[in-house]
């Protein structure tokens, strides 16, 4: 009886493998992209000077929002859900129950001729007054404070598309891009959108958070 002769086991060439794995992981490193967090695009006020002596503000022109360690909120010093909360925000601030600021050529303060609130007198007097005032604890979890203050940005974004939409017949928002897209170079465009920031300027104020 013939006996089959057995063949060594050829070896399989790993030589080029870490090559091969180098490559792949920077093939990988390259096209992967990764989720980071995301911030609120807002300028802090500069320090004031030592001798600065701030305005007085009536109270019914701060609009109070507070975020307690639970993350629940109290608006008014009433509890809120967050999804009540930009509606009560465009309330506050399209109220125009009293005159604006004064021209910076000392005219008088004016009327809100374009707010559509109702007008009453507990509650904010004219857009340019109107004071958001975000506290937080310090206990508060930083999604809860970036929803809170994404809400309070849609409230000016409905205010400001409503009104360009009445004077320009285009929403903010677009003309806004038109804006950018032209580089800042278009006057015209930048006239109009500093109108309607001016009409509703974004006062939003971080109180000290809470213990």
């Amino acid at each position: 009886m013939l006996k089959k002769s057995r063949r060594p086991a050829q070896e399989i060439n790993s030589s080029s493998m870490a090559d091969i794995a180098f490559l792949l992981l920077i093939f990988f490193l390259v096209t992967t992209t990764m989720n980071v967090d995301s911030g609120i695009n807002k300028k802090l006020s500069e320090k004031p000077p030592p001798d600065y002596e701030p305005p007085v503000i009536k109270q019914k022109n701060i609009f109070e929002v507070n975020i307690n360690r639970n993350n629940e909120l109290l608006v008014e010093g009433e509890r809120m859900e967050l999804k009540d909360l930009k509606e009560a925000a465009i309330k506050f601030i399209d109220n125009g129950g009293g005159v604006g600021k004064p021209g910076e050529d000392g005219t008088p303060g004016q009327p809100c001729d374009y707010c559509k609130g109702e007008r009453s007198e507990s509650s904010s007097d004219h857009p340019n007054k109107a004071i958001i005032s975000v506290q937080s604890d310090r206990g508060t979890e930083y999604g809860t404070y970036i929803a809170v203050q994404d809400e309070l940005l849609k409230a000016y974004t409905v205010l400001r598309n409503r009104l360009s939409q009445e004077r320009y017949k285009m929403l903010y928002t677009e003309l806004d891009k038109a804006y950018k897209d032209s580089q800042r170079q278009d006057e015209d465009l930048k006239k109009k959108v500093e109108d309607i920031k001016t009409s509703y300027p974004q006062i939003l104020s971080d109180a000290e958070p809470t213990n």
